[in-house]
């Protein structure tokens, strides 16, 4: 009775952690992200982000989404965990380096791939359209900016 009853909650909790969403059904917030909602994110001026699987102010696997406005540029800055992220829409220029440099970045189109190493300062801007960006890794993350006077949530 008791491996029943065991099996039956590993299912509920198998359950629970199901989803399903498509791009017309992620809650965007109205406004720009703050708080607990920018870890893990650069926390750029108008940047949203949702998290979609876990939480990355917490150990363990996580996944987030990022929309960038147009016109953006976020300067250089690392996170302390190990990344992977994939270009959902829009084109995003992304470089790495301790410096923002416009001739490192590399154009990434919808569907391009790229890490962001552990402690690897990178950065990024969008151009006339936004961009959309999945990002997953192990937290807790966070961002430290190789400049802090770049870091928009210190202004």
């Amino acid at each position: 009775m008791l491996a029943v009853a065991l099996s039956g909650a590993a299912v509920v909790s198998a359950q629970d952690a199901q989803k399903r969403i498509t791009p017309a059904e992620v809650p965007w917030p109205a406004g720009a992200s703050s708080g607990t909602a920018l870890v893990g994110s650069a926390g750029a001026s108008g940047t949203q982000t949702v998290t979609l699987k876990g939480d990355p102010t917490k150990p363990g696997l996580y996944t987030i989404l990022l929309r960038v406005g147009p016109n953006t540029r976020i300067q250089a800055h690392s996170h302390p965990d190990d990344r992977v992220a994939t270009v959902v829409s829009g084109d995003w220029y992304f470089g790495y380096g301790r410096t923002f440099d416009e001739a490192a970045l590399k154009q990434l189109p919808p569907g391009s791939f790229y890490t962001e190493p552990l402690g690897m300062d990178h950065f990024a801007m969008t151009k006339s359209s936004g961009v959309v960006i999945q990002i997953s890794g192990m937290g807790p993350s966070g961002t430290t900016y190789a400049d802090p006077r770049n870091d928009p949530n210190r202004k």
